[in-house]
């Protein structure tokens, strides 16, 4: 593992670093139009797509590049585009499996954001059991005939496209009878049903296939090769933005300092109980330790290496981490960081959910139980 950045990495976060200082966006991202003008200009200066190939719009970078720009966009806490499925799972995707037609037809609008992308994988009975998965994809000729439910689609409700995992055969073990299929969401048969959230907020949707319609020309794959296709999918889910995740982290936890600051226990700071001083000094190794399995994991990719299990091993240990460091901010803020609002000042904090949505501390406590799925 190589725990050092050459000069040409160190001048690169540099450039990253000054581009964002003069183009952050100067007032709060309310509308999708305004996350789609954020994500032109990340577009246009090249941040976007870093390692697709240039022929599809791609920068080609090396893995490490691709990390720091996402380490700077999290230390910044810059807004996040408007197609992020779309550009870290389902465009990685369609270029490690797709025809090359499908890859002249999708890639660039992806990148663009001309088209918007969701993941069309988690149903009411095949969560954490994806495999059990009952949506099933017919063989009509010339096209499939798709039905079924899908459930917790983040961005269903804004996607034009959607990457579908269905059954295409019942007779054999149910990993292998399941296919992967690109399907146009604005069509009929489709329908999609906002969730509301214990949170207020519905991030996600339902949706409802009904005789919807699969082109023979947007199946990834063969037949049968779903499952094996999903594992690129979550691999790229689980691996790609570790160090920013880290990042996030670090900063979380300096505000979480403050808070222990500011709050007081019979007459002193908090920060003078020694067992809340143990307690945050543990976390902040567990942050560390994440920070070096990304970086290893980074190595091997410079390496044109695959991390293979390392990618499940990580998500893992980050989700599992973030769920005692969450349980950690809201013992130490107590009543206060059960607040969704309202809060005093100085125990508010807008941080960055497991989601990459922005939110409270109870907003992130109740994602980081998300994030063990």
């Amino acid at each position: 593992m190589d725990l050092n950045y050459t000069p040409e990495d160190i001048a690169f976060r540099k450039q990253v670093r000054t581009w964002l200082e003069g183009n952050l966006p100067r007032k709060e991202i309310r509308t999708l139009d305004d996350r789609l003008g954020w994500h032109r200009k990340l577009y246009e200066a090249g941040y976007l797509g870093m390692g697709w190939p240039k022929e599809y719009g791609g920068g080609g970078a090396r893995p490490m590049e691709q990390a720091i720009v996402a380490d700077e966009l999290a230390r910044s806490k810059a807004p996040a585009p408007a197609n992020s499925l779309g550009i870290g799972i389902v465009g990685p995707t369609i270029i490690v499996h797709g025809t090359d037609a499908q890859k002249k037809r999708y890639l660039k609008k992806i990148l663009t954001a001309e088209e918007l992308w969701c993941q069309l994988y988690s149903e009411p009975n095949a969560g954490s059991d994806l495999a059990a998965l009952k949506t099933s994809a017919v063989d009509q000729g010339d096209h499939f005939v798709v039905n079924g439910q899908k459930i917790w689609t983040s961005g269903g409700k804004v996607a034009h496209w959607g990457l579908l995992l269905a059954r295409t055969d019942t007779k054999v073990p149910k990993h292998k009878g399941i296919s992967c299929f690109l399907m146009n969401m604005r069509q009929p048969g489709v329908d999609v049903r906002p969730l509301r959230q214990i949170t207020g907020s519905s991030e996600f949707c339902e949706v409802f296939m009904t005789n919807a319609r699969v082109e023979k020309s947007d199946q990834m794959g063969k037949l049968g090769e779903g499952w094996a296709i999903a594992q690129t999918t979550l691999g790229y889910e689980r691996g790609g933005r570790a160090l920013a995740r880290v990042t996030n982290y670090a900063s979380t936890h300096s505000r979480l300092v403050e808070a222990a600051k500011k709050m007081r226990r019979h007459g002193k700071p908090l920060i003078e109980d020694p067992l809340v001083r143990q307690k945050i000094g543990r976390i902040w190794a567990e942050i560390e330790v994440e920070r070096y399995q990304a970086l290893r994991t980074l190595t091997q990719l410079e390496r044109g290496e695959h991390p293979g299990a390392g990618g499940s091993l990580t998500k893992l240990s980050y989700s599992e981490l973030e769920k005692r460091y969450m349980e950690l901010a809201l013992e130490i803020l107590g009543p206060y960081g059960q607040l969704t609002e309202g809060a005093p000042k100085e125990f508010q904090l807008e941080i960055d959910t497991a989601a990459g949505e922005q939110g409270s501390w109870a907003y992130a406590y109740l994602w980081s139980r998300a994030g063990t799925i």
